[in-house]
């Protein structure tokens, strides 16, 4: 399974992004295959909030009622991730390991999310999840 960080969603989107063509193509990609694939559930709630303006609004709202739809980035999402039975035996693992403190601990977070998870691959273009030993993560954007 592949997961998708906050980045990688709004840059496909953000057409005036230098990265769009990457994250978009990237992202395509992830819809149009055939491997599962998702982010964890903040990544979704941070891309929809991330930009108010009123392009961005038809994509994350259903009918403009303000309700999320289903689409982001004109594809469906195929798994919101959320905290497993083993989620705080992992944290405490993830904390200790990447000796995380301050602001981290949220990165700490996605990654115990994704690890419980079985997240084979998290794209990301932020390098503080290099931390992280249990977690396999790519920048999809420069390949």
């Amino acid at each position: 399974m592949i997961a998708t960080d906050t980045n990688i969603l709004v840059y496909a989107h953000r057409t005036d992004s230098e990265w769009h063509p990457q994250a978009r193509a990237r992202v395509a990609s992830l819809a149009e295959g055939h491997v599962t694939w998702g982010c964890h559930g903040r990544a979704f709630t941070s891309f929809c909030h991330s930009e108010p303006s009123a392009d961005l609004r038809p994509t994350i709202h259903h009918r403009g009622s303000g309700r999320p739809g289903r689409r982001l980035v004109g594809v469906a999402l195929a798994l919101l991730l959320s905290e497993t039975d083993s989620h705080w035996d992992v944290l405490k693992n993830q904390l200790r390991d990447g000796r995380v403190q301050g602001p981290v601990v949220y990165d700490a977070r996605v990654a115990t999310l994704c690890v419980g998870h079985g997240v084979t691959e998290f794209w990301t273009a932020d390098r503080d999840f290099s931390r992280f030993p249990n977690l396999a993560v790519r920048n999809p954007l420069q390949d």
